[in-house]
């Protein structure tokens, strides 16, 4: 299954209300859920979290349960109706979701804004009110627009909303997706160009999720975009190039001169494991991939 489904799948199902149910034919690929995940004390130099829709195989009970064993704060990419589930492990929502639309649908064309301007106003409040900070949102694709336009059309459904974001200590978070593989046509396919929304902004309470995966596509040269353009990420996420899988020795990018570089400029946000296990035993690449980042 790809990415691009998985995760449209995962997000229309969230926008629905509609919880993802564990399987109880697959999990034989989670055999670890029967005994304890504990890694070790973490560096704690790195806040970690992971996406939700990687592990729909498993329940939210499940996921947050084996997730606090590894020593993991936060699970990403969740709803309001979910926010209990992670409440009751005491786990965070480093990155809320569900005032979207979709993917394609966003902030970059004005037929969008009264809706999201809708979504995002009654979401906005739910986040401050669960205590969560971060809440996810998209350019939309560009469907012919300039940067020029796509940038004043995004200020302009934006604007308000950051007002309302900064009254209730929310960060609005647009996340950087590659427009060459994975959602072909997306706007803020650009670290620069995500950066340059954020300045014309001008608001803390805007600010960019920079997907490693998605970016090594796009524009490679992370370490450098990451040490530059610091100040306007608030939330990273990880994952194999290519293929979106396993951050081991099979892809290209050495996560942990990544991890060192996010950790030397003073961020203290999360990073969120997102790449799709293909290994049997998916818990226990994700703990792999905890232990590698945790520098």
């Amino acid at each position: 299954m790809t990415e691009r489904h998985s995760r449209r799948t995962a997000l229309k199902n969230v926008l629905a209300g509609t919880a993802a149910a564990g399987a109880a034919g697959a999990l034989s690929a989670f055999a670890p859920l029967a005994k304890p995940l504990e890694t070790g004390a973490l560096k704690n130099n790195i806040n970690h979290s992971v996406c939700r829709w990687c592990y729909n195989d498993l329940s939210l009970d499940q996921l947050c349960a084996a997730a606090k064993g590894m020593g993991l704060k936060g699970i990403d990419l969740v709803g309001p109706k979910e926010w209990p589930t992670l409440k009751k492990y005491g786990l965070d929502s480093p990155m809320c979701n569900g005032a979207e639309i979709n993917l394609t649908d966003g902030f970059n064309d004005p037929q969008f804004h009264a809706t999201l301007q809708k979504n995002y106003s009654a979401m906005i409040p739910l986040v401050a009110q669960a205590g969560y900070k971060n809440l996810i949102c998209f350019s939309g694709s560009r469907r012919g627009k300039d940067d020029e336009t796509g940038w004043a059309n995004c200020v302009q459904g934006l604007r308000p909303l950051v007002e309302l974001a900064a009254q209730h200590n929310v960060v609005l978070v647009m996340e950087l997706l590659n427009s060459k593989i994975d959602h072909k046509d997306y706007q803020c396919d650009r670290t620069a160009w995500g950066v340059a929304l954020a300045k014309k902004l001008g608001s803390e309470h805007f600010k960019l999720l920079f997907d490693i995966y998605h970016m090594q596509i796009d524009e490679g040269d992370i370490i450098r975009n990451i040490t530059d353009y610091h100040p306007y990420l608030a939330h990273y996420h990880t994952g194999g190039v290519p293929g979106r899988h396993e951050i081991d020795d099979t892809q290209e990018l050495y996560y942990p001169a990544i991890m060192r570089a996010i950790a030397a400029t003073g961020f203290k946000g999360y990073v969120a494991q997102e790449f799709i296990p293909k290994q049997p035993d998916k818990l226990a690449s994700l703990r792999k991939a905890v232990q590698l980042c945790d520098v």
